[in-house]
C-alpha cells in the first residue's frame, strides 16, 4: 500500500497556484499557449496540453478579445451639415432651437 501524495500531484499543485497569477495578471485573457510561456519563464518544463488540462481542471478560461468595429467614416465626399448653433445655446422662446443626437446610427 502506497500512502502520501505523488510527486506529478504535487507539482500539479504548485503549477496550478503559478497559473492562478499568470491568468490573474493577465486579466484572463492568457490561454495555454501564452501561460505555458510564462511559465517557461518562471522555470518550469511543462508542455501546452498539461497546460490545457490543468486550466480545465481549475475552471480558468480565457477570454475573448472583441474584434474592433470601426463605426465612423470622416474621409467622404458627401455634404456636411453647416454648424447654424456654433455653442449658442442662449434662447428667447420655446421651439427656436431644436438639438437631436443620432449616435446610434
Amino acid at each position: 500500500m502506497k500512502s502520501g501524495t505523488s510527486n506529478r500531484w504535487l507539482e500539479n499543485e504548485a503549477v496550478s497556484l503559478e497559473m492562478h497569477d499568470i491568468f490573474q495578471d493577465s486579466f484572463e485573457s492568457y490561454g495555454a499557449p501564452r501561460i505555458r510561456i510564462e511559465l517557461l519563464k518562471r522555470g518550469y518544463r511543462i508542455s501546452r496540453p498539461r497546460v490545457a488540462r490543468l486550466m480545465m481542471a481549475n475552471k480558468l478560461f480565457a477570454r475573448r478579445r472583441r474584434k474592433f468595429i470601426v463605426t465612423t467614416d470622416a474621409n467622404h465626399n458627401y455634404p456636411i451639415a453647416p454648424n447654424i448653433l456654433n455653442q449658442n445655446f442662449l434662447v428667447n422662446r420655446e421651439n427656436q432651437v431644436w438639438v437631436s443626437d443620432i449616435t446610434y446610427i
